[in-house]
């Protein structure tokens, strides 16, 4: 597997109240499509893995098998979960740079999955970005995504915070996930795992945070300055 962290997902009630509350802890936060009607947001830093920011329907738990007729067996229960369990982290991807490839290979381990979903976003200027992406069917398992393309990195970023890049992920894995979470973050070393009772990511570092962050105006998610 060449997989490495491509971003942590944090789920909040109100994407716009979430983006004004994290630019006031001095982060530059992106819509990911038009603002209006956006359900995504995202911090970037110049390289590395980024902070995603979405946001679902309350009533997403009526739409359960549409969502695994679209994506897959499994991906309805874990889109569900994003809102039930509230607001914080609620899902980590893996971006590879040899997609098919490695899904085959998390096949052939043994790793079901659902189906592959080519998807396109608008951004707000009006530009294009296409990638692909698979749920496994293990819901607490990370996800695999493929590089925007165009790529989506800006050339240079600047947050008010000091931040320079997300450093460390911190993750609790459950017995049955430990192997198979193992694999597919591999030699990757943003990420820091040890046992739990089920699998999720419990916080992350920030580089070049300057203070510690207003608690509540994270969403119920953990960020501290890198240590």
């Amino acid at each position: 597997m060449r997989t490495r962290c491509s971003h942590v997902l944090l789920w909040v009630e109100d994407i716009h109240q979430a983006v004004r509350d994290f630019r006031q802890l001095g982060f530059s936060v992106d819509y990911a499509t038009k603002e209006k009607n956006a359900q995504h947001a995202h911090i970037w830093f110049s390289e590395g893995a980024i902070i995603e920011l979405l946001t679902s329907p309350s009533n997403a738990h009526y739409f359960k098998w549409i969502i695994d007729i679209f994506a897959g067996r499994g991906a309805g229960r874990r889109m569900i979960r994003w809102s039930q369990e509230g607001e914080g982290f609620c899902d980590v991807a893996l971006v590879s740079d040899d997609f098919d490839n490695d899904l085959s290979a998390m096949k052939r381990e043994g790793v079901q999955t659902g189906r592959v979903i080519p998807w396109q976003r608008t951004k707000p200027n009006g530009q294009k970005t296409s990638f692909r992406f698979v749920y496994p069917r293990s819901e607490r398992l990370p996800f695999i995504v493929s590089p925007y393309n165009p790529p989506q990195y800006p050339q240079e970023t600047n947050h008010k915070n000091g931040a320079t890049g997300l450093s460390k992920v911190h993750m609790e894995v459950s017995e049955q996930d430990w192997k198979t979470v193992q694999r597919l973050i591999d030699k990757d070393s943003t990420f820091n795992i040890k046992p739990g009772p089920t699998t999720k990511v419990t916080g992350i570092e920030v580089s070049g945070l300057r203070e510690n962050l207003d608690p509540t105006l994270l969403h119920g998610s953990t960020i501290n300055p890198a240590s």
